[in-house]
């Protein structure tokens, strides 16, 4: 779906970035926020501001990055009210991490994916836009738009945070050979 009008007021802009970014949103609370209530009160918390952003929205950016960028820094704002940075952990130590037993091998494909959630729940909030926006299908430039990182160092993130995720994983969550 195209942008609107320049002209277009802040409630036709919400409206807009709801239908469209709407499910992609649903998707981002899911990965910052593990709590089916908690992720709600978030999606909330993410609506009411991109609601006010509109105000402010001078189409400088796409509407799809306006959208990502007021979302990832109304998550990561809520995350870190809500919980303290030591349940946070870089990219190093996520590959030494104890795993917990109902994280082994994924027998299907649901697990496999709740899986990889909870990994990516994990991550500090950058990474966690990084992999999250990758995901989406959003290119380095455009993660480096909404970011605030180079379009290299996006490229170099995703790949790093791709092999740690897949050697995970792989090996169910252990860490080793």
């Amino acid at each position: 779906m195209a942008d609107p009008v320049r002209d277009a007021s802040p409630d036709k802009w919400y409206e807009e970035a709801i239908a469209v970014y709407g499910a992609a949103l649903d998707r981002l609370a899911r990965v910052y926020e593990a709590n089916a209530d908690q992720r709600r009160d978030l999606l909330q918390e993410i609506d009411v501001a991109l609601w006010r952003s509109f105000e402010h929205f001078a189409q400088r950016c796409s509407l799809r990055t306006w959208v990502y960028q007021v979302a990832h820094n109304t998550a990561t704002s809520y995350v870190r009210r809500r919980r303290t940075h030591a349940g946070l952990v870089s990219l190093e130590d996520i590959e030494t991490m104890p795993v917990r037993q109902e994280d082994r091998l994924a027998v299907d494909r649901r697990t496999a994916l709740e899986h990889l959630l909870r990994l990516i729940q994990r991550l500090k909030p950058l990474d966690r836009q990084v992999i999250l926006s990758y995901l989406e299908g959003m290119d380095a430039a455009s993660i480096g738009e909404i970011t605030g990182i180079s379009p290299g160092n996006v490229a170099m993130k995703i790949h790093r945070i791709k092999n740690i995720l897949a050697h995970r994983c792989q090996r169910g969550g252990k860490h080793g050979g």
